[in-house]
């Protein structure tokens, strides 16, 4: 190296330099933080999901996948920041020139969060609107030829998958969860058995004591509807839905304390994670 290219650092410059790194690890923290908040906003959503049960289902899952996606990044700008700074300290010690050198890592990060505030602003805008009119939404009835009555208290759900394939989700979901399933009713196969035909009907009875003994103890008339249920039906037309007694309904028709509707609010999860 020439001479000429050759100049000398001074405190200022170091200084400087560790300004910068500083920024830079600021940056990284910021990401991660905001990471943070949008993975765990999905997680928001579902526990209100449980307390407000009548409530339609709302996609919320690639907010996790977005939020983790800033965490990592977040964690590789202070990485990339610190070997940076060291690259650019024996640099400055060496004599050699570094204000003259392009920031690959600022431009690589804006054009990293220019590309995926698009992303999310396309799942934003893609994603279905929840209007106040649409609170209340009667529910669909399991045919043609039933009423659909909202007073009634059921909660149905359209499912994604098969009959079994849904059980078999909810038999995964609940063990995942420590939940205990009592038993799988199979109706059709029992009417089968009977010599009768009916669509492809399972009922799941399941319950935590830890959950539901709060709750006899203060209403013992709650008994009659626990454990809890979820039926997964098949119609006349082949579609598959998944039903559950809605918790709200469940309080006003046994009078426990509204403090213990989350003992039994997780079934609206449970239902809307089955049927996706």
């Amino acid at each position: 190296m020439d001479q000429a290219d050759k100049f000398r650092a001074g405190p200022a410059d170091f200084l400087a330099a560790e300004r910068t790194f500083l920024a830079w690890i600021r940056t990284g923290l910021a990401l991660m933080a905001m990471g943070f908040v949008l993975a765990r906003f999905g997680l928001f959503l579902q526990e209100f999901k449980i307390v407000h049960a009548e409530l339609p289902i709302v996609s919320y899952h690639f907010s996790l996948w977005f939020g983790t996606i800033l965490i990592v990044v977040g964690s590789l700008v202070c990485l990339l920041s610190l070997l940076r700074y060291l690259r650019l300290i024996g640099k400055m010690r060496s004599g050699e020139r570094t204000f003259d050198q392009p920031a690959t890592l600022a431009v690589s990060i804006a054009i990293f969060l220019a590309l995926l505030g698009l992303a999310m602003s396309y799942y934003l805008l893609s994603s279905p609107r929840v209007s106040a009119g649409s609170v209340r939404t009667p529910e669909v009835p399991m045919s043609a030829s039933t009423p659909a009555i909202p007073e009634n208290g059921i909660v149905r759900l359209s499912s994604q998958h098969s009959v079994q394939e849904t059980v078999t989700k909810l038999e995964a979901i609940l063990k995942a969860k420590n939940v205990k399933l009592f038993t799988i009713v199979d109706h059709s196969g029992e009417a089968e058995k009977a010599g009768l035909k009916m669509p492809n009907t399972k009922l799941l009875i399941f319950g935590n004591p830890k959950g539901g003994t709060p709750l006899m103890l203060a209403a013992p008339s709650v008994a009659l509807d626990l454990p809890l249920k979820i039926l997964v039906a098949e119609d006349e037309q082949g579609k598959v839905w998944v039903s559950y007694n809605s918790p709200k309904y469940l309080r006003e028709r046994h009078q426990f304390p509204e403090d213990l509707l989350p003992n039994i609010g997780v079934i609206a999860a449970l239902a809307g994670e089955a049927a996706k």
